[in-house]
This record gives C-alpha cells, sequence and structure tokens, in this order.
C-alpha cells in the first residue's frame, strides 16, 4: 500500500503539490492535518476577469499593472479567448475576453499584444455568434453581474476601437436588461451593506452617481472583497485610493494573477470542516486541530443574522449561515438558531437581502442546519424546504444551482442531507448518479473531475449507510479513479462573476471522500 505523498507548499498563494494514491484511512488523516494548517484567508486560483481589472491600472500603479499584463498574456486560450479552460461556459469566456482585451488596449505596449487583441476579436465575434444557442442548450451557469457588467465592457470596447456596433446582437440586447433593471434600482445607493458593492463595475462610467461612496469600501479598502470592483473604484470612481491599492497590493499573486474573492475565510474555513465532518467521528489530534478554525467561525458568528462569506465582509448570507450554524452545533458550540430563521421566506429559505432568485443549495444547507437544530422531516419549516426542492428538480432527479455550474454539486449535497431524513425525495437523484459513473469510475457534467468524483462518493457512502443500495465495487472504481487524478489544477466549476475554483475547499472535499471509501 503505497502512502500519500506529503504537501509541498511553497510561496503564499501558489498552486500545492499533492500526490496521493490508494491509501489507508492514517494516511488520508495526515493529509488532512496539513490542510487544517494550511487554512485561512482563502486560497483560490487567478482568474482573467479580475486581473484583467488590476492591468488597467497602469495610470495609477504600474508595480499592480504590468505583472498583471503579463498573466494576461500568458493564459490567453488557444481559441484566442480568456477565461476557463475547461468547462466551457459562454457567459465566463465572453466577459473575460472582454475585459482582458479592454486592458491590453489600454496598457499593452508590445506589438504581441496587438496580436493577442485580434486574437480575442475573433474569438469574441465566434462567441456572440453561437451564444444564443449554446445559452440555450445549456442554460445555467450564467455569471453573477453577467447582464449588468457586459454592457459597459461593450461600451467601453467600442468606444477604443475593439468592436463594432453590437446593438442587435446577444451583446446588444444585454444592455437593455441593464437599462431595465437600472430603472429599478432608480434613487437606490449601493454601498459595502448591499451585496451589489462586490459588482460596482457594473455602474461603468455613466451609472457612478449610485455609489454611496463614502460609504463603499470595507475595512480592507476593498470594494466588497472583490478585486475588480476595488480596481474600479480606484481607477474610475475614487482615482488613486490608497486604501484600495493597498488592498490590491496585498492580494495580487507573485505571476501577477489575481483571484475572484479575497479573502473568503468563513467560507474556505468552514467547508473544509464540513467536509471532514462527514467522515465521523475525529480523533483527538484531529479533533484538536479543528479548534482553532472553529473557533475563528464562532467569533465571527453575529447574533440574530449568522454570518458573512468573510470575517470582514459586512453582508451576511444564508448559505454561510446554515453551514457553520451545523457545523458549530455538531462540534458542541452554541450558537442562536434564530439566525438561521432569519432567511426564512414564504416558499423557501434566502441567501442574500434583495436577490432575484433563490438557490436550490442554499436551502439544501439550511435543511441541514435545521435537521442539525433537531427538526422533525414534518416541521413546517422543514416542509417548507422540501416543497421548494421538489418543485426545482429537473425531471424529477436532479438539481442545478446558481452558485455552482455542476448539477453533481447540488444533487449530491441534497443525497447527503436527505438520506434517512427525507430519502423519497432524493431516491431518483441517487440512482442518477449511479447511472452516470463513466467507465472510468469518474463523474463529470462536462468532463470527468476529481471535484465532481468526489461529491458523488461522498452522496454515495452516506446513503450506503443509511442502508441503500450501493455496490461496494462502484466506490472503489470511483476511489481509484480520484486517488489517481486528485491533485491540482482542477478546473473552475464555482459560479461568480467569472468561473472561480476554491482550491482548499476542493481538495478537503476529494481527502473526505477518499477517507469514506476507505472506511468501507
Amino acid at each position: 500500500m503505497s502512502s500519500l505523498g506529503e504537501t509541498q507548499t511553497g510561496i503564499k498563494h501558489l498552486e500545492f503539490v499533492e500526490a496521493l494514491a490508494v491509501s489507508t484511512v492514517s494516511d488520508l488523516k495526515r493529509s488532512f492535518h496539513q490542510l487544517l494548517r494550511e487554512v485561512g484567508p482563502g486560497r483560490m486560483i487567478p482568474t482573467a476577469y479580475d486581473t484583467a481589472w488590476i492591468a488597467r491600472l497602469g495610470h495609477l500603479d504600474e508595480q499592480l499593472s504590468q505583472p498583471a499584463l503579463r498573466w494576461l498574456s500568458e493564459h490567453q486560450l488557444r481559441d484566442g479567448s480568456w477565461g476557463a479552460a475547461t468547462p466551457f461556459n459562454y457567459y465566463d469566456r465572453i466577459i473575460c475576453t472582454l475585459a482582458a482585451m479592454i486592458a491590453l488596449t489600454k496598457h499593452g505596449r508590445r506589438a504581441q499584444d496587438r496580436r493577442r487583441i485580434d486574437r480575442g476579436r475573433w474569438a469574441l465575434e465566434r462567441l456572440v455568434q453561437r451564444a444564443p444557442q449554446g445559452v440555450m442548450a445549456d442554460p445555467h451557469g450564467v455569471m453573477v453581474g453577467f447582464e449588468m457588467i457586459v454592457p459597459t465592457l461593450v461600451a467601453e470596447a467600442e468606444m477604443l476601437g475593439i468592436l463594432q456596433n453590437h446593438g442587435m446582437d446577444f451583446l446588444g440586447k444585454s444592455a437593455e436588461q441593464r437599462a431595465v433593471k437600472l430603472a429599478k434600482l432608480q434613487g437606490f445607493k449601493i454601498n459595502r451593506f448591499t451585496t451589489m458593492a462586490f459588482s460596482a463595475e457594473m455602474l461603468g462610467a455613466d451609472k457612478q452617481g449610485m455609489l454611496e461612496v463614502e460609504n463603499l469600501q470595507e475595512a480592507n479598502g476593498s470594494a466588497g472583497h472583490s478585486p475588480s470592483a476595488t480596481a474600479y473604484f480606484a481607477s474610475e470612481v475614487c482615482p488613486g485610493n490608497a486604501a484600495a491599492l493597498a488592498y490590491l497590493k496585498r492580494i495580487i499573486y507573485p505571476d501577477g494573477g489575481v483571484p475572484n474573492l479575497v479573502p473568503f475565510d468563513v467560507f474556505e474555513q468552514s467547508w473544509v470542516l464540513w467536509n471532514l465532518a462527514l467522515t465521523g467521528t475525529l480523533d483527538p489530534e484531529t479533533f484538536a486541530l479543528c479548534q482553532a478554525p472553529l473557533d475563528f467561525l464562532e467569533a465571527a458568528w453575529r447574533p440574530g443574522k449568522g454570518v458573512a462569506l468573510s470575517e470582514g465582509y459586512t453582508p451576511v448570507d444564508g448559505d454561510d449561515t446554515s453551514v457553520v450554524y451545523k457545523l458549530l452545533t455538531h462540534f458542541g458550540r452554541s450558537v442562536d438558531l434564530e439566525a438561521v430563521l432569519h432567511y426564512e421566506r414564504e416558499e423557501y429559505f434566502g441567501c442574500y437581502a434583495l436577490e432575484a432568485n433563490p438557490s436550490v443549495s442554499v436551502n439544501l444547507h439550511m435543511l441541514g442546519a435545521l435537521r442539525e437544530a433537531g427538526f422533525e422531516a414534518q416541521h413546517p419549516s422543514v416542509q417548507k424546504i422540501l416543497r421548494f426542492l421538489q418543485s426545482t428538480q429537473m425531471a424529477g432527479t436532479f438539481w442545478f444551482d446558481k452558485w455552482h455550474s455542476s448539477p453533481y454539486y447540488t444533487s449530491c449535497h441534497a443525497a447527503i442531507t436527505c438520506a434517512g431524513y427525507a430519502d423519497d425525495l432524493v431516491r431518483n437523484a441517487v440512482d442518477w448518479i449511479l447511472a452516470t459513473q463513466g467507465a472510468d469510475g469518474a463523474w463529470g457534467y462536462y468532463i470527468p473531475t476529481a471535484e465532481e468524483t468526489a461529491y458523488c462518493l461522498q452522496a454515495l457512502v452516506l446513503w450506503r449507510r443509511q442502508g441503500g443500495e450501493v455496490p461496494l465495487e462502484v466506490l472503489q472504481r470511483g476511489a481509484a479513479w480520484l486517488a489517481e487524478n486528485a491533485q491540482p489544477p482542477y478546473p473552475a466549476l464555482w459560479i461568480g462573476k467569472c468561473l472561480y475554483c476554491p482550491e482548499l475547499v476542493i481538495r478537503s472535499t476529494v481527502l473526505s471522500a477518499l477517507t469514506l471509501v476507505a472506511q468501507e
């Protein structure tokens, strides 16, 4: 039996390297210990969209702009676009390509940058031509604020001569959607108390008056913990703002890239512990290592409201609140249930104030919190969530969600939450998971991935432990593939303003899944 390779960490934020083989529970435990020592502000792979906004800051700070420009030059995709290489997502590719082309046009200085812009223009034209059909064929996965941000980028690209008039095509229609939404927000001021601060760049050059400038920044200098929104603020709203530029200097990676969101310490630490908790009773050493992140999460809790995605982020949300409540309660910490019930709406549980549409995964995690709190399956609040989940199930089988591009994320979390509690709701989803395992043992909605395979293994093991029929051979084939394909980089499957990848969260999911199978 080969042992788990030791995790090697380099400069902060750089990719770690880990070799995994079919391992013993003790090997996996050691790797989890290393992970618990690494969790902190949040580790995420860079995104082209946010890096492009940093690259635009050449008139303010060359030390920020030049590394970001180099990163963009080095990460153009083969077809000329920018964005996540896999999975292919029209929204992600369009918004990343537009942002990168604008940055290179405004501050690129080399002839090869001009060639990259030309290749990007050709790629964007093909994307726009095919987008209506592609989006209709796969309507899930629209990026956060897409219809608000893209029209501002298109207008800027046309002004710079990058694009011709797009008034009648897919991009032009998004401008109409932006106008409708802005009309509804007339008289509304965007500040740090609203999630719209995260997408402040959607206001472009024409609607900056909607910003409550003096009350927009968080204590760390950011606008909504978003590098792109902060760069917009420092460049176009409050030029040269020292706190904003200081934030960007702290979070830029050595290679010039920046993530979609930083910090996200509550999000990262809670999900790492959530995945660990699935593996059952912890030994004293592991339990002791959990105490620091548990202390952190307990300190971040706001009575009556719960938590935000990060300790210093102003808007609290139902997703992080439900996950942290379940964790803290599971580990014997005392926090108020009223904070969870604060998110209850007439027909479902919400995530953020003013959200346009509910999230399936938020309601699943709320269901997990209520179950942890001792609510019986027949409790009215539980039944409300179950009715909502039943109404959103695709063909009575699986679920999509607005925060993740894979239905395996949502459907597997449904199976985990409902096993032994609301079996009838998820029985078809479990059958779908079993039926869609690849011949190689992996799972993946677009391509086989370690992340999705781990979700499926977690769900199937826990379903099996509740008496469900799951052949051991299915688990063993999945674990064998996962062990061989567990190393990063991982595809970006999570949905923000572009696709992103919270690396340590995924790593914890992989370790959790391998541990669960090794226990069988």
